[in-house]
């Protein structure tokens, strides 16, 4: 899954850490979802939608498989 929390979260000039403690995980959950290791589960995918004030679909996008 491609996504563009990294852009979003850095057009708001939050750390990954800053990030993930308003979001409750950790920096490296973060990380890990920035880089596409790692797919959030539907209620944290919510979470950052809500946060970032924008759509699960306008930040998450399925790849092509």
């Amino acid at each position: 899954m491609k996504n563009r929390v990294r852009e979003m979260r850095k057009s708001r000039q939050w750390t990954q850490e800053e990030f993930g403690d308003l979001l409750e995980v950790s920096r490296q959950t973060i990380n890990s979802i920035e880089n596409g290791r790692y797919d959030p589960s539907l209620t944290l995918a919510l979470k950052i939608a809500r946060l970032l004030d924008e759509s699960v679909e306008g930040i998450f996008v399925l790849s092509d498989a």
